[in-house]
């Protein structure tokens, strides 16, 4: 089977809301997924996975990466080719890692690399496009553009402000075995908050960016919750159990994006260290411990022959 431009694609995890930051903050971690794309004639379709969640990811046209590129090539007017696809998914599958938001922003990568010479996409036509399928921009701005990200609705669409993290900043992430559906999650939302809750929240937002950025010492203040993680409790008692127990220890602990996994922002790499044992220690079910670093490049495609971007 003849063949046509071949792209490689890598993509970080992410992990959003960093407690008070309700889809809005997002936080790109090195954790990664990989993907290689080639072009076959139109109508093929080859798919391989490995990696997290492999056994669950369907083979054919409903896979997420091909829809993705599928809505790429739409919006851009030109034909869909054949694609053979090679995934290796670094990205713990429904785990509070953005691994939805990581394909969607692989999908996109992967069209943009295909299209290149032919269709040119600045940063806000990835994020528009990236936000159509994702449905909010919180975890493919920071899957996109690495970092830091604010993300947002504007008149103009989805906006984003990427932000560089203050070196300090150690990031542990502990994963447990089980996972957790982000519908599910945000259907334990109410519809609405009293306002001393969002004034506490709000507050609270504002000193997580400056904690980040310029002030690790006042991470564990900084991200403090009471719009969303204590509501969804009921559905990951573990979770809650165990980022109150880092809590009180006086670690920044929190809920990673809808969850199950517990992100914890250390100070420094000794404090993240003495985290992971207070978690040992307390722990009622397996964890898996991840000691990250912020990723500050975002996803990156590269063609075969010319290199990455």
């Amino acid at each position: 089977m003849a063949v046509g431009r071949t792209v490689d694609v890598t993509v970080p995890a992410t992990s959003a809301n960093l407690g008070p930051g309700f889809d809005t903050l997002g936080l790109a971690l090195s954790v990664y997924d990989t993907l290689e794309v080639t072009e076959l004639p139109a109508g093929a379709l080859e798919i391989e996975v490995s990696g997290s969640g492999a056994d669950e990811i369907p083979r054919d046209g409903s896979n997420l990466i091909v829809r993705t590129i599928a809505h790429v090539y739409a919006d851009a007017g030109r034909p869909l080719p054949g694609l053979r696809i090679v995934a290796n998914n670094g990205v713990p599958h429904g785990r509070g890692l953005g691994s939805s938001g990581a394909a969607v922003t692989a999908g996109i990568l992967a069209a943009k690399g295909l299209l290149a010479g032919d269709v040119e996409f600045s940063d806000a036509d990835l994020l528009r496009l990236a936000t159509e399928l994702e449905g909010h921009p919180d975890n493919v701005a920071p899957a996109l553009f690495g970092g830091l990200t604010i993300a947002w609705m504007g008149e103009k669409g989805p906006q984003h402000k990427k932000l560089l993290v203050h070196r300090g900043v150690s990031p542990l992430v502990l994963v447990p075995s089980y996972t957790m559906s982000t519908s599910k999650a945000r259907s334990l939302q109410p519809p609405q908050v009293s306002t001393a809750d969002a004034v506490f929240n709000v507050s609270r937002s504002a000193l997580l960016i400056a904690a980040l950025t310029q002030s690790p010492e006042l991470l564990l203040d900084a991200t403090a919750d009471r719009l969303h993680q204590d509501y969804r409790a009921e559905a990951m008692p573990e979770t809650q159990r165990l980022v109150q127990t880092l809590r009180r220890a006086g670690y920044a602990a929190v809920v990673s994006g809808a969850g199950p996994s517990v992100l914890v922002l250390a100070d420094g790499p000794g404090s993240r260290q003495d985290a992971v044992e207070v978690a040992n220690a307390a722990a009622d079910t397996p964890w898996e411990s991840l000691l990250l670093a912020v990723d500050v490049r975002g996803g990156t495609v590269g063609d075969r022959a010319e290199g990455s971007t």
